[in-house]
């Protein structure tokens, strides 16, 4: 069932499912001159606008599984580009290189890790390429994630001069909620042609860490680790939320495997690292896809 979002006072509401929209619209709340967005819908558009939302007894159009309604206006995606479809990815060469340098070393100074996060992020997250998504951009700003970053830096310091081990495993633990809590800040702060995706990240933090020590166990086993994080990958992706299409990661972990003994062997080569790094993010990327909810 599509989710529905609209505009008030410059704020995002929602997302709501279609039934307790339709409550919005036949109260008042949601007016012809409301900017709505739904699953599929390239921008945001005054409801009006929308046939069957306003008109019709206030009910929402009826939006088939895997694609939005049938419309022409020109602000709207193609129906079968937003049915579903690959993601991609695509960047130059010299700009991803002198770009990683850059956030490389100055991260090497420590305090302006933050901002080249945020800056490298920026850059990278509109060369992603997601059906029915248009311009797809990053909103977040470093200022969000400054006072988590520098906080385990302290910690960090502090453990070291205590020096106790029990204290370095539960800093080890620490680093991995950060990552969880960076990876739902992330999600949350995707956008499309300038408008939140809505988009949630809802895997839990034990979840998180029980992938993360079992792929760290794998490593272990010399080829495990490959089958952890295809496995890991695909719970990832259905842990993603705010969508009416399931995200579906395809790889396997024998493709995995192969990938990362080919790109461990060019990598060591220093000089081919760009190029291979194109190579790995276009085909994690080519395995994710859009699916209807309920296809597979």
């Amino acid at each position: 069932m599509a989710s529905w979002f609209y505009a008030s006072e410059g704020k995002q509401q929602g997302p709501y499912p279609e039934g307790q929209f339709r409550d919005l619209i036949a109260q008042g709340i949601v007016r012809s001159e409301t900017l709505v967005w739904t699953e599929g819908m390239a921008g945001w558009q005054k409801a009006a606008e929308i046939p069957g939302l306003i008109s019709a007894g206030g009910m929402p159009p009826i939006i088939q599984a895997g694609g939005p309604p049938m419309m022409g206006g020109a602000g709207y995606a193609a129906s079968g580009s937003a049915a579903g479809g690959s993601l991609s990815v695509d960047f130059g060469i010299w700009d991803f290189t002198w770009r990683t340098l850059v956030m490389a070393i100055g991260s090497c100074f420590v305090i302006p890790a933050p901002w080249l996060f945020v800056w490298y992020t920026k850059w990278l997250v509109p060369c992603v390429k997601v059906p029915g998504r248009p311009n797809l951009s990053f909103t977040g700003s470093a200022m969000a994630i400054v006072p988590w970053f520098f906080g385990f830096i302290v910690l960090a310091i502090v453990i070291g001069y205590v020096g106790s081990q029990l204290l370095s495993n539960l800093l080890f633990i620490a680093q991995l909620v950060l990552y969880w809590l960076l990876i739902k800040w992330m999600i949350a702060n995707l956008a499309s042609n300038g408008q939140p995706l809505g988009l949630s990240f809802t895997g839990s933090v034990w979840a998180y860490i029980g992938w993360n020590l079992l792929f760290a166990i794998s490593v272990i086993t010399i080829i495990g680790w490959a089958w952890v994080a295809a496995a890991q990958t695909r719970w990832f992706c259905r842990s993603i939320e705010g969508t009416r299409r399931e995200i579906v990661f395809k790889g396997s972990g024998l493709e995995i495997l192969w990938r990362g003994i080919v790109a461990a062997i060019l990598c060591s080569l220093i000089i081919p690292i760009p190029w291979v790094y194109r190579w790995i993010m276009n085909w994690f990327a080519s395995q994710i896809e859009l699916a209807p909810r309920g296809s597979l």
